[in-house]
């Protein structure tokens, strides 16, 4: 049916159009095939595993049997995605706070800033394998130099990466006050490996903020002190308004950074010593049970959580964020 008033088109137009359209889907194509090969099919294989009692292969079809048995209560799935969920509140305040205050000091006109500047960013380009291994040996409790230090002042050392004890029970223990379980806090081995983490990442993150400080006009800064406004004020009503999409997508890209975080907490801990974090227990599960049916459901199931918190977060942003 051809729409009233308006003139089908020529033969010769379709041709061109036609052509037009060929055109762009043979441009297209290279990179959709590799869209579809390396994360449309990955995607698609790995939830036909999850399906399965899969080995080297497939032995028996579960159906959601593994999904049903990571949900059941008493799972190991549980304690990890708790595990997860404490090392990412604990790392992300920690490093959002920190990297928009060295942020905010390293904009301001100071002598030797692109220094310091260089010197935050450079744990963050240096392997996190061989800086995890470095940080294993300063925690040592035996010869790490950080109890090195706490001997010379005159405090008891600690296991650090070999403690399993809440930071809340050890500093109760101290003054001569047991606390109930639930009281006992993240295990001082996590509190170790979220202060790694916040040494390594602090540096990107601040890169970012001051990149979108950069973006602020100068010229709003000078009006508000024309009219008397002190260095809070230039913050509070200022700074932190129009950097406000800079901090929304540098605590998304934390908090799924966190959520997903692997390799450092494998070299420093192993997951032991309440580390155990969901992608830690997937690894096990694949590598060391050989229960690639199982590890498959549990990846998907972290994925769906990391989602979840994407979008609860896009929800709160989106009546904060100043675009």
């Amino acid at each position: 049916m051809v729409a009233i008033g308006r003139k089908p088109p020529k033969p010769k137009q379709r041709s061109v159009t036609m052509r037009e359209h060929i055109l762009a889907y043979t441009l297209l194509a290279p990179a959709l095939l590799l869209f579809l090969a390396f994360t449309v099919f990955p995607i698609g294989f790995g939830f036909y595993i999850s399906l399965h009692n899969w080995r080297l292969g497939p032995r028996e079809f579960l159906g959601l049997g593994n999904y049903l048995r990571a949900l059941t209560p008493g799972s190991e799935f549980w304690p990890s995605l708790g595990a997860t969920l404490t090392y990412s509140l604990l790392a992300v305040p920690f490093q959002i706070s920190i990297a928009l205050t060295l942020a905010y000091l390293l904009f301001q006109k100071i002598r030797g800033k692109s220094l310091f500047r260089v010197v935050m960013f450079l744990p963050w380009v240096t392997s996190t394998v061989a800086t995890a291994a470095v940080w294993a040996r300063l925690y040592s409790p035996d010869i790490g130099l950080i109890n090195g230090v706490l001997r010379g002042l005159g405090l008891q050392p600690l296991r650090w990466l070999l403690e399993d004890k809440g930071v809340f029970t050890l500093m109760a223990n101290g003054l001569g006050v047991t606390l109930p379980d639930w009281l006992r806090g993240p295990s001082l081995a996590m509190v170790a490996v979220v202060i790694y983490t916040t040494w390594v990442f602090v540096g990107y993150n601040m890169t970012l903020f001051l990149a979108g400080l950069g973006n602020i006009p100068g010229e709003m800064y000078e009006a508000a002190k024309i009219d008397g406004a002190n260095g809070w004020q230039l913050f509070r009503h200022i700074t932190w308004p129009l950097l406000s999409p800079t901090t929304f997508f540098v605590v998304l890209i934390t908090v799924i950074g966190t959520l997903k975080a692997f390799n450092h907490i494998w070299v420093m801990t192993q997951g032991d010593n309440g580390t155990q974090t969901a992608s830690i227990l997937i690894y096990r599960q694949f590598y060391e049970f050989q229960r690639a049916g199982y590890a498959s459901a549990l990846a998907f199931l972290l994925s769906a959580v990391i989602l979840l918190v994407t979008i609860l977060q896009n929800r709160v942003a989106a009546e904060r964020v100043n675009y």
